[in-house]
């Protein structure tokens, strides 16, 4: 019997006239953080906007725990699953803080105000991001990174059990890169994330989904995926698996494949 919260199954996704997204086959158990890597127009944020109901597929299934996400209403999509994505949503005019109290809407009923249990989720989102300082700031003045940590803030206040990231460190430096890796992992919820940064999935994943053409190229834990000839057919490059000295985790080295060895 099958323990999977997340299945997919035959999913495809056309757009402007292509096929993008192409049989993908997926089961995720739950507290797994599952890295999506693959090169630039691979299908990554498709797949993932598929997950999240952003687009809808062409053909094939996803299951949230056991039930099509497509017959979830989107108030009870939202009390499982957050999203974070690497698209701001526009200089919509409200304060940090008011940006991140949108994660509590879904466990609000009708119009009522926020609870003093509500306002204590919010302010401690804003303090596990570190952008407490910046609740009364207007949203649309901060920087990229800023931005995307406010809204990783909204995320967590949302208390999903499922987290998607649809590229979250592009905006951000690599201590902050790091850091949300790091603390993302330690959440306890079942994590998605679409990366291009190849050492951030092969640290910190549990599984990594590796797409190339719009089709899964291999799925299983990092140190199985990122093989040498895997990552140098779909990224085009050479890559050495190495330790990290410190933490002791998977490191890739990468060079260009044409390049003659020392």
């Amino acid at each position: 019997m099958s323990t999977a919260v997340l299945e997919i199954a035959g999913l495809c996704v056309d757009l402007g006239g292509g096929r993008i997204v192409s049989a993908i086959d997926l089961a995720v158990e739950p507290g797994w953080f599952v890295a999506v890597v693959g090169p630039n127009g691979a299908g990554k944020s498709t797949l993932m906007r598929s997950l999240y109901r952003a687009v809808t597929p062409s053909a094939g299934s996803i299951d949230l725990e056991g039930t099509p996400i497509s017959g979830v209403t989107a108030r009870d999509l939202a009390l499982k699953m957050a999203v974070v994505t690497q698209e701001h949503g526009g200089e919509f005019d409200f304060t940090v803080g008011e940006v991140v109290a949108m994660g509590r809407i879904p466990h609000c009923s009708g119009w009522g105000s926020l609870a003093t249990s509500d306002h204590e989720v919010i302010h401690r989102s804003l303090a596990d991001v570190g952008v407490s300082d910046f609740i009364d700031r207007r949203f649309a003045t901060l920087s990229g990174g800023e931005k995307q940590r406010v809204l990783l803030a909204r995320a967590l206040a949302q208390q999903p059990r499922y987290l998607l990231l649809d590229e979250p460190t592009n905006h951000l430096d690599i201590r902050y890169q790091l850091e949300m890796i790091e603390f993302v992992g330690r959440l306890g919820v079942t994590v998605i994330a679409a990366l291009h940064d190849l050492n951030l999935a092969a640290q910190h994943a549990d599984r990594v989904l590796m797409v190339a053409d719009g089709c899964v190229h291999s799925f299983g834990p990092p140190h199985e995926v990122f093989d040498t000839d895997s990552v140098q057919q779909v990224f085009g490059v050479r890559a050495t698996p190495v330790v990290h000295p410190v933490t002791e985790r998977l490191q890739l080295l990468f060079d260009l494949v044409d390049r003659e060895a020392p």
